[in-house]
């Protein structure tokens, strides 16, 4: 929505120059978080713009409350597969990550439960709503024995819903169930609106705030008020809707067409009717993802081999394709070649 944003610069443009100049206050624009607790109400969610707090992204939001309440050691519970860079971060706070399958519905709800037994983790996070690289969508039966589960174990869970604006009909949210007790809720606009105007939210618990605020002034003291007077605008004036509105549109079409392309090479989808921006498909018999990678990236076209989603590394033959970037001709032609060595 590039026209939008330019109007929304020159709108924060003329504002004083304390909106300007100053620090942002360690939990966000007030307004934002208001508007933002009206938006989460639509998905069920009841949070009050006192327990909000605004970061600059969706990677942001893990890592502080990884920071919060993690201790190195700690085990954290993802999905086998999940998005890739959960492995990283969570590494990079020293904790022990296990991986639970994922199926259609959402993680495998028996070996989740002897995972919860074995490993006694501190955290699980996972996508609720559009999951990142299948596309499932979590079924209210393992919602609830998910919750339930996690009661039992004083399990925290972190739900990552920055795919929430992709939905055409809503999934159900943990939060929403829950009541932000055990369930942490995340979100962001850097896939929906910009990667440039970074953005992002936490709805954690109301006795977290003080603790969370602590850490954020300690990180980076203070959040960016331009991103977030930017965002403000844009869902003020119904930019944001009509574009969210047209974006669905446009990646229904790409999600059929790249379905339909990859069909006629043997590459099938996991799930029916997948929503969302992702494609996890299953790559003919005795073709391998990776080999397939690195011929492609030899051509100059980067392809995500399973694998790099699967921390038991057991999706060597899956492969997640992005439709919103899938509208060029040289990459169905540099994947069959790369099929066929």
């Amino acid at each position: 929505p590039q026209a939008a944003l330019r109007r929304a610069l020159r709108t924060a443009a003329r504002a004083d120059d304390v909106a300007l100049a100053d620090y942002g206050t360690p939990l966000g624009l007030p307004p934002l978080r208001r508007l933002l607790a009206r938006r989460m109400a639509d998905h069920g969610i009841e949070a009050s713009p006192d327990q909000i707090m605004l970061t600059d992204c969706g990677t942001q939001a893990i890592d502080l409350l990884c920071r919060f309440l993690l201790e190195p050691g700690d085990a954290v519970l993802v999905d086998d597969p999940c998005y890739f860079n959960f492995h990283a971060l969570l590494r990079a706070h020293q904790a022990k990550v296990v991986g639970v399958p994922y199926t259609p519905s959402g993680p495998d709800i028996e070996l989740f439960a002897q995972a919860l037994a074995e490993h006694r983790p501190r955290l699980y996070i996972t996508n609720s709503g559009i999951h990142n690289p299948t596309g499932a969508i979590l079924s209210p039966v393992i919602a609830h024995r998910l919750l339930k589960l996690a009661d039992q174990a004083e399990l925290t869970i972190v739900e990552d819903d920055i795919f929430a604006d992709f939905e055409h009909t809503p999934a159900p949210r943990l939060a929403a169930f829950d009541g932000l007790q055990r369930v942490v809720h995340i979100g962001s606009f850097s896939k929906t609106l910009s990667a440039s105007v970074r953005c992002g939210f936490i709805a954690a618990p109301r006795d977290w705030m003080e603790g969370l605020t602590d850490l954020k002034i300690a990180t980076t003291f203070g959040g960016g008020r331009l991103s977030s007077e930017l965002v403000l605008t844009l869902l003020k004036d119904g930019s944001y809707r009509k574009h969210v509105e047209q974006l669905r549109v446009r990646l229904s079409r790409a999600m059929t067409e790249t379905a339909g392309r990859l069909n006629a090479m043997g590459i099938m989808p996991w799930i029916d009717q997948p929503t969302g921006m992702f494609l996890w498909c299953r790559l003919p018999d005795g073709i391998d993802a990776a080999d397939v990678a690195r011929h492609a990236l030899a051509e100059n076209v980067v392809l995500a081999p399973g694998n790099a989603f699967s921390l038991s590394h057991t999706a060597g033959r899956f492969m997640r394709f992005n439709v919103a970037q899938c509208g060029d001709e040289r990459i169905f032609r540099v994947l069959e070649k790369a099929m066929a060595k």
